[in-house]
């Protein structure tokens, strides 16, 4: 079934001006949405989401209240849930390969709710801008797109992507929200900021870096985050980007250099260095078995030695 909005079917979407003229209470929804205060989520019931990962859990989860991504410029968050289970999945797309990530987050929510005759899904997107390439555009419709060609029945509530989630400063358009938080036990979706990005989070910023494709980083079974072996070669050159300045690093490593957060180039340093001193990625997933972290009793995500 296509997507559906306020239970009617849509067609074909040609562009995100079109859907907003057509449904102006997914504007509203959104200006509501984005003038929410910004949430600063303990770390201690929070799973964070990295770009090209995705992660999905149930109301039933004693480790994780929250499950939160952000630093999404032209990248879109995607939030799919279940009314009836409670089922939720959180996503950080980057437009690598959508039309095959987005079946990645419905079956994870059905899988979950299989047993729950009751309840529908439902979707909240939030990210984008008016970037100059229209980067965020191409990604809003692509999204859209391939959550219409799912054999399930899809709501779409909240749709706060590119023009809806747009602000010039001084001719310099950025979003308005970079991040959001997904409140497990009741379904609640805000904006939201995070301290810690944990666990292991070089690691996983080296596994997008160097080309990884989408991500299921969590087992609600088990409540255990997981971080499956990746692969990268040994690349000295890379060490060139560490002695380049902030300016160049923006130009060439970001889809948006003036809508970057202020952190973008450090992170983007560490995460070269970090590939530096691991250059072959073998050693870091010991007889080739995942990282496995489970939550401590101090709140800390923990590593689980494998045995």
């Amino acid at each position: 079934m296509p997507l559906l909005i306020q239970s009617k079917e849509i067609d074909r979407i040609r562009s995100t001006a079109e859907l907003f003229d057509k449904n102006p209470h997914l504007q509203e929804n959104a200006r509501t949405f984005r003038s929410r205060p910004l949430v600063d989520v303990d770390p201690r019931c929070l799973l964070y989401v990295q770009q090209r990962e995705f992660a999905a859990t149930t109301p039933a989860d004693n480790s994780v209240s929250v499950i939160g991504s952000d630093d999404a410029t032209t990248c879109h968050l995607v939030v799919l849930r279940h009314t009836g289970s409670g089922a939720v999945c959180l996503a950080h797309c980057d437009g690598s390969s959508t039309c095959s990530e987005v079946p990645l987050l419905v079956k994870a929510v059905a899988s979950l709710s299989n047993l729950c005759k009751d309840g529908r899904f439902e979707l909240h997107l939030v990210g984008g801008f008016n970037d100059d390439s229209e980067t965020s555009h191409e990604l809003s419709l692509n999204i859209l797109a391939a959550f219409q060609k799912q054999k399930e029945d899809i709501h779409l509530e909240t749709c706060c992507i590119t023009e809806m989630n747009d602000i010039a400063d001084n001719g310099t358009h950025r979003p308005i929200v970079y991040g959001i938080g997904i409140n497990i036990k009741t379904g609640d979706v805000f904006p939201a900021s995070f301290t810690h990005k944990g666990p292991a989070e070089k690691l996983r910023s080296a596994r997008t870096f160097t080309g990884g494709q989408m991500a299921d980083i969590y087992d609600s079974s088990r409540e255990l985050v997981k971080i499956d072996p990746c692969k990268w070669s040994p690349n000295l050159d890379i060490a060139f980007w560490l002695s380049q300045s902030d300016d160049i690093i923006l130009k060439y490593l970001s889809t948006s250099p003036m809508a970057e957060p202020p952190h973008f180039v450090q992170h983007i340093k560490s995460t070269i260095q970090f590939l530096l001193e691991h250059p072959n990625s073998d050693s870091l997933f010991p007889g080739g078995q995942p990282q496995v972290y489970h939550r401590a009793e101090s709140g800390d995500w923990e590593r689980l030695v494998q045995s």
